[in-house]
């Protein structure tokens, strides 16, 4: 049974706690609508007392929906989420839009930006935004068109094209004056660049060593990162050896700014790959120029 619309509440009150729903916090919500929390939390007891039911419980470090609140969050998200993507639309109406691509720090880093400039004397007409960020993002709800993410196929979502696996060797600065890496004495005499990454354990020293029968060698220390394109920064910089990824890091490579010492592992015991996803099944052409020129360059650094 519905209700007139008269006494629908407020959109105000109804894009508040669409904020909080989505961030499951109230501090977040109000950065997301450049207001205070305090006003939030009006928002948010205003439409309670409106239904005349709890919809947030709070606790003392986090929030949760009240069934009765997850049941309005799952409608009214929706409809906030038709209204942007109409109003957008609406509003940017004869107005070119950048493409904005979502990507890793890294893979930004490492492989994109060396090759934008070849997009833009291409596609000159064509305005391309890019999203550095690690984090995991909503594409359409965050405005991405395009997103490389490195996963498992079972992971990657349907539609997501490959655009190449990874092979792993270590690398280093050639004034470090290292040929090759084969013996515990070479490692000792340098410091070994580690990414900490647990996850993926091809990209850690340890299982490197063990994987060539040198996991008792002893290096003259590690340097730790958190980031990888640290990482090839440090070894840019001469600080030690690093495991590069080699499809990442082949500008560097080809002319010589590091030298691969090993030859290269590929990452047998796992399928992780590099993948492009597209926001919008029917994306407008500035959105496809973009998506097959990275698929060219992918295939292009392949060959």
């Amino acid at each position: 049974m519905s209700i007139p619309l008269v006494r629908l509440p407020s959109l105000d009150l109804i894009r508040g706690f669409v904020a909080v729903g989505r961030r499951m916090s109230i501090t977040l919500a109000a950065q997301d609508l450049c207001v205070t929390q305090s006003a939030v939390s009006r928002q948010i007891h205003a439409l309670e007392e409106q239904l005349g039911v709890k919809l947030l419980v709070r606790g003392h470090r986090a929030i949760a929906f009240t069934a009765e609140g997850e049941r309005l969050f799952r409608s009214a998200d929706g409809a906030v989420q038709q209204m942007q993507d109409v109003l957008g639309e609406i509003s940017m109406a004869g107005v070119p839009r950048p493409v904005t691509l979502s990507a890793s720090i890294g893979f930004t880093g490492l492989w994109l930006l060396p090759r934008l400039s070849r997009f833009q004397q291409r596609h000159p007409g064509v305005d391309v935004r890019v999203s550095a960020n690690n984090g995991l993002v909503d594409l359409r709800r965050d405005g991405i068109d395009l997103a490389i993410r490195y996963t498992a196929p079972s992971l990657a979502p349907a539609g997501a094209i490959r655009l190449f696996g990874e092979s792993v060797a270590p690398v280093a600065h050639p004034s470090l004056g290292i040929k090759a890496l084969r013996s515990e004495r070479t490692i000792a005499q340098h410091a070994l660049l580690e990414f900490d990454d647990a996850r993926h354990q091809w990209l850690q020293w340890r299982d490197w060593l063990a994987a060539h029968g040198l996991q008792q060698a002893k290096s003259q220390g590690v340097l730790h990162f958190n980031q990888y394109d640290q990482v090839i920064q440090a070894a840019l910089a001469g600080h030690g050896i690093a495991l590069g990824r080699l499809e990442l890091i082949q500008p560097l490579l080809e002319t010589q700014q590091l030298i691969q010492l090993a030859p290269a592992l590929q990452s047998s015991d796992t399928t992780y790959a590099y993948w492009l996803i597209h926001a919008d099944d029917e994306a407008r052409d500035e959105v496809r120029q973009v998506a097959a020129w990275i698929e060219a360059e992918a295939r292009a650094a392949g060959a």
